[in-house]
């Protein structure tokens, strides 16, 4: 889930808003573990968001 205002409770992990930057994290796994989940995370909300 996207929290543009960072206000929400819980566990986050910060990208920089640039497609770039997201596939590169998805590529080296690295919101899985900052979100400390197991597995992959599903980043396709910040991937629609990204894109329009």
């Amino acid at each position: 889930m996207v929290d543009d205002s960072a206000s929400m409770d819980g566990r986050g992990a910060w990208v920089h808003p640039s497609a770039e930057c997201v596939e590169k994290a998805i590529t080296r796994r690295a919101f899985g573990r900052a979100l400390r989940i197991a597995g992959t995370a599903d980043v396709q909300n910040l991937q629609n968001r990204l894109n329009g």
